[in-house]
């Protein structure tokens, strides 16, 4: 993609945003513009697909517990009603709250110690039971970034449809963005439609709030 301008508003921001919340919000946009960004595959009780009525991001942030790195996740609900300051805020909280605070990291580290058929079964009916089950507890969409850490994943294993990642920003302002996908529910073409609108509502909707809030 090529985002020169988005840098420049961005980099003109007295506080900067994370590059986690524009993309989350710009890929919120298009989800709710898109239904078909917003299915699902559920083989429960049949082989069906389902339709979140509503957009929920789902973010992973690295944070310390008892001495180690560890992975959480975190959701935004509908994030494409909310200013980039919201997302950007929310995004920040979980980065530096007390796991403690956080409701997501609490149900995260409750649902690790349950013994191993309870967890198997709690993720079982959270991936394959109920639509709104999925929303409420991964999200219908999510973003996993790694650029900060200098890398980025060629191809991600999500229980979601589609992955959202990117690399490093290059000199000239371009930036490899990626969508990994369920071939269950979408093929290539709408996968490539789907970042082409990306691109457009980065340089379009989100320049124009970049730049107002410089």
């Amino acid at each position: 993609m090529r985002l020169g301008e988005v840098v420049a508003a961005r980099t003109a921001m007295r506080d900067r945003v994370s590059w986690c919340a524009i993309f989350v919000k710009a890929y919120a946009i298009v989800s709710a513009r898109h239904p078909e960004l917003r299915r699902a595959y559920f083989s429960f009780p049949w082989a069906h697909l389902y339709e979140h009525p509503a957009t929920a991001a789902s973010f992973s942030v690295e944070r310390t517990y008892h001495g180690e790195d560890a992975v959480f996740f975190s959701r935004i609900v509908r994030p494409e009603a909310l200013s980039l300051r919201e997302v950007d805020a929310i995004v920040r909280k979980h980065k530096t709250a007390p796991l403690g605070s956080l409701r997501s990291c609490r149900r995260i580290l409750g649902l690790s110690a349950l013994p191993f058929p309870a967890r198997r079964l709690v993720w079982w009916l959270a991936v394959q039971a109920r639509g709104p089950w999925r929303a409420d507890f991964l999200g219908t969409f999510a973003a996993s970034v790694t650029a900060s850490q200098g890398g980025a994943s060629l191809h991600q294993l999500s229980p979601l449809t589609t992955t959202l990642n990117y690399g490093q920003l290059e000199p000239d302002g371009t930036l490899d963005v990626r969508l990994t996908y369920d071939h269950r529910v979408l093929d290539g073409s709408t996968v490539a439609r789907a970042l082409v609108a990306l691109e457009d509502v980065l340089r379009g909707e989100v320049l124009a709030e970049l730049k107002s809030g410089s």
